[in-house]
C-alpha cells in the first residue's frame, strides 16, 4: 500500500520491514494464535521518536497498530491481524542504572535478564522474574504486569515501576511518575498503563525501583502421593510462613522435565513442591523447617534441603524447564488461572476431572504460594476433534477458576484467547467503564484492537 511506502520514506528501510518473509516473523507471539494475520508492515524502531512518527502515520491512514517486545506473551496480546502494522521495540534495549536513588531506567525493548544483570553490577536486585525472564522484554512485562516465581514475596512488576515514558495514539509523549517512592499528583495514571496489554499507549521507557541483593536462598524440595496432599501442604505453608518461592509441578510436568533433561527427579511422585526462603540468619532456619513440618504433615514421601546456591539453581532451573519440556509433547493451550489459595486443593483436583472428561492430558504447574497456576493442555493440533475437546477444556477451567473466587488470568493477560470469558469475570458496568478509558486514551481504536478488554 502506498501509505506503507511514506513510512519507509521518512524511517527507512532497515526500519521499516516490508516483505513477506520479514512479516512472516512477526505474525504471532508464543500463543499461536489461530486468528494472527501477516501484518502490513513491521517496524523495528531505534528511539522514542520513531515511536511517535509511526503513531503519527497511523492515525493519519488510519491503521491500527500492533505493539510487541520479544513476542513471548502467552494470550495472543502481540498477535498481528490483517491490515494492522506490528511495531516491535526489540532494538530499544538501552539500560542505565542509579545506584544513589536504587533505580534503573531501560527502554522497553530491554530484555527483563537484561534488567537483572545492570542491577547486580551495583549490588541490586530488579525481582520480577517470569519464567521467560531470559528472553522476555520489560515493555512485554509491563504490558501484561508479569509476575514471576518470587512474586509470592516480592511482588509483580506494579510493584517495582516507578515511572513510565509512553506514546500515545495520536503520537504526543507522555511521562507519568518518577524516581521518588510517594507521589499522589492526580489520577495514578501510571498503575493503569501496567497491564494495559498495549491498548493504552505504547510504552518506551520504564523506570523500575531496586532492592538490594540478598544472600543465596535455602532450597526444599518435597514429593507427594497426590495432588491434593501437595495442595492441602501449600494452604498451611502459606499461612504460617513467607517463602520466597513455592512452586508446584504435577507428575506429568515432572516426567516431561525428566524426558527433557535429566535431574533424577522421583517420576512415580503425584506432585512436588520447591520451595525457598531467603530470610535472614536464623529465621530462614526457621521459616525451612516450618516449611517441613507441613509437608510431612500431609504426607510428603521425600523432603530435601540444602543450602548451596547451585543445587537450589538447578532445581529453579527443573521448574522453568516445564513449558520447553511439554512443548515436545505436542500442541498445547496454556491457562493462566488463579485463585485465593485456600481454593488451590479443589482448583487441582477439578482440572484433573476435566483432564479425565475431554479424555486429555492437561497437567499443572503452579506459582503455588500466590494461587496463580498454569495447566496446560496438551493435545494432537492434526485431530480436529481433539483439539475442539482441547478448547472446551481451555474454557471449562476459566469458569472453574471464576467459580473458586478467580480469576481467567492472574499474569500472561486477557491478550486475544481469554477475551470471550472476560465479560463473565468482569460484569457489563466493569467492562463499560473500562472501554470508556479506552475510547478516552485511543479515540480512534488504533491500539491493538481485539487485544484486552
Amino acid at each position: 500500500m502506498d501509505a506503507v511506502q511514506e513510512l519507509v520514506d521518512e524511517l527507512g528501510a532497515d526500519v521499516v520491514r516490508t516483505s513477506s518473509e520479514q512479516r512472516e516473523a512477526y505474525r504471532y507471539d508464543w500463543a499461536r494464535d489461530p486468528e494472527a494475520a501477516l501484518p502490513v508492515a513491521v517496524v523495528l524502531p531505534r528511539s522514542t521518536a520513531h515511536v511517535q512518527a509511526v503513531m503519527r502515520w497511523a492515525t493519519k491512514h488510519r491503521v491500527p497498530v500492533v505493539p510487541r517486545g520479544a513476542g513471548s506473551g502467552l494470550s495472543g496480546g502481540a498477535s498481528a491481524h490483517e491490515a494492522a502494522l506490528v511495531l516491535c521495540l526489540e532494538r530499544m534495549n538501552e539500560i542505565t542504572v542509579d545506584p544513589a536513588t536504587r533505580t534503573l531506567r531501560a527502554q522497553a525493548g530491554a530484555l527483563n535478564k537484561e534488567l537483572k544483570t545492570a542491577a547486580a553490577k551495583h549490588g541490586l536486585w530488579y525481582p520480577p522474574d517470569p519464567s521467560s525472564f531470559e528472553i522476555s522484554t520489560i515493555g512485554g512485562n509491563v504490558a501484561t504486569n508479569a509476575g514471576g516465581l518470587c512474586c509470592v514475596k516480592y511482588g509483580v512488576t506494579v510493584d517495582y515501576v516507578l515511572g513510565l515514558e509512553a506514546v500515545l495514539a495520536d503520537g504526543r509523549v507522555i511521562t507519568l511518575g518518577g524516581p521518588r517512592v510517594k507521589d499522589v499528583a492526580g489520577l495514578p495514571l501510571l498503575k493503569l498503563l501496567v497491564g494495559s496489554e498495549g491498548t493504552l499507549a505504547v510504552v518506551t521507557e520504564v523506570l523500575c525501583r531496586l532492592v538490594p541483593i540478598l544472600a543465596p536462598p535455602a532450597t526444599l524440595v518435597a514429593t507427594f502421593a497426590g495432588l491434593t496432599d501437595a495442595a492441602d501442604a501449600v494452604v498451611r505453608i502459606c499461612s504460617t510462613t513467607r517463602p520466597s518461592m513455592v512452586e508446584f509441578m504435577d507428575n506429568a510436568s515432572i516426567n516431561a522435565v525428566e524426558d527433557f533433561q535429566p535431574m533424577g527427579l522421583d517420576r512415580s511422585a503425584g506432585a512436588l513442591l520447591l520451595v525457598q526462603s531467603d530470610a535472614a540468619g536464623e529465621s530462614r532456619e526457621l521459616e525451612i523447617a516450618a516449611v517441613r513440618q507441613a509437608c510431612e504433615e500431609f504426607g510428603a514421601t521425600e523432603v530435601f534441603e540444602t543450602d548451596d546456591p547451585e543445587e537450589g539453581a538447578l532445581f529453579v532451573g527443573a521448574r522453568r524447564a516445564v513449558f520447553p519440556a511439554l512443548e515436545r509433547l505436542g500442541a498445547y493451550m496454556l491457562e493462566d488461572v488463579g485463585v485465593p489459595v485456600p481454593r488451590l486443593p479443589e482448583l487441582v483436583d477439578r482440572v484433573a476431572r476435566i483432564a479425565t472428561e475431554q479424555q486429555l492430558l492437561i497437567t499443572v504447574v503452579a506459582h503455588a504460594g500466590d494461587g496463580n497456576t498454569h495447566p496446560v493442555i496438551v493435545y494432537d493440533g492434526s485431530d480436529e476433534d481433539e483439539k475442539t475437546r482441547a478448547g472446551q477444556a481451555f474454557t471449562q477451567i476459566m469458569e472453574l477458576a471464576l467459580s473458586l473466587d478467580g480469576t481467567i488470568t492472574g499474569e500472561h493477560g486477557v491478550g486475544r484467547l481469554k477475551r470471550p470469558l472476560l465479560r463473565q469475570q468482569l460484569g457489563d458496568d466493569v467492562l463499560e467503564l473500562q472501554h470508556g478509558m479506552r475510547k478516552v486514551w485511543d479515540p480512534l481504536g488504533l491500539l491493538n484492537p481485539g487485544a484486552g478488554y
